[in-house]
């Protein structure tokens, strides 16, 4: 992949093979994550997925979880 100038930034073109099997499309966002030599990308969930996955939360804990008003507020 080349590495371009666009406007004041730097930007990467993706392989169209990498975009399907990510599972991108126009206007996605994605997350560059660095670590340990290498850089992974990863498509970043969209609004509708982040609130699907808080509604199936609907204020449940996993099992041993507690909510603590003083640890919440513990300097």
């Amino acid at each position: 992949m080349q590495v371009a100038k666009w406007g004041n930034s730097l930007a990467v073109r993706l392989p169209a093979a990498l975009a399907r099997e990510l599972g991108l499309k126009e206007g996605d966002q994605v997350e560059l994550v660095a670590g340990e030599g290498a850089l992974t990308v990863r498509r970043a969930p969209a609004a509708e997925e982040v609130l699907a996955g808080l509604r199936r939360f609907r204020g449940r804990l996993p099992e041993g979880g507690q909510l603590s008003r003083d640890a919440a507020h513990e300097r």
